[in-house]
């Protein structure tokens, strides 16, 4: 093989690079949009699952808890405030669980929802479940706590798998609760700092 021979492949080899990144750059730039309204009405529709009851769901800022970006909102029906939704991460046993809080406007649980998690199958992805979800409707910021064994004032761990339910209830929820209650209630934007467990 000459030198002729590989510059023109390499030549070959360049260009067909050139090629293939101008259409991905392509594809990408059409693309880019729709996941992102794809991705906007996935939250709208999230929100509204939530806080069933708001006309709308507006978003009143952002802020960071395990070094992740979250938003909050405030739910209004006919101009009222009728309550709250804060995103928030708990650290579980093998992933970052991304959950959402729906609050009313005296900052009691209504509803949570966990978006995305990789928690152990067949033990902690129970969080996921309706048994484990249903009881954190009612519980105010001082019943946001597990306890292995049966209760109903508090929240029930999932037999095998305490950590991914703290990582969820004193956590994800409970920091998010405290969140909204110092920078919604109290009027001041502070760092929570997770609990440490």
């Amino acid at each position: 093989m000459t030198g002729k021979d590989i510059f023109k492949i390499t030549l070959n080899l360049v260009i067909i690079y050139l090629i293939g990144g101008f259409i991905l750059a392509f594809v990408y730039a059409n693309a880019s949009p729709k996941i992102f309204r794809n991705n906007e009405e996935a939250e709208k529709k999230a929100l509204k699952m939530l806080m069933p009851d708001a006309d709308v769901n507006e978003k009143l800022g952002e802020w960071s808890i395990h070094d992740k970006h979250a938003k909050y909102f405030i739910s209004k029906k006919g101009g009222d405030t009728i309550g709250y939704i804060i995103q928030s991460f708990g650290k579980g046993y093998s992933s970052y669980i991304n959950t959402f809080i729906a609050v009313d406007k005296d900052f009691t649980v209504q509803k949570i929802n966990v978006l995305s998690h990789a928690e152990t199958p067949g033990l902690g992805d129970e969080i996921d479940s309706d048994s484990f979800k249903n009881q954190f409707k009612g519980k105010t910021i001082e019943h946001l706590k597990v306890i292995k064994g049966e209760t109903k004032e508090d929240i029930q761990a999932i037999s095998g798998a305490t950590i991914s339910s703290r990582a969820v209830t004193e956590d994800a929820v409970k920091n998010g609760v405290a969140f909204l209650i110092k920078t919604v209630k109290e009027g001041g934007k502070t760092d929570v700092k997770p609990e440490q467990h």
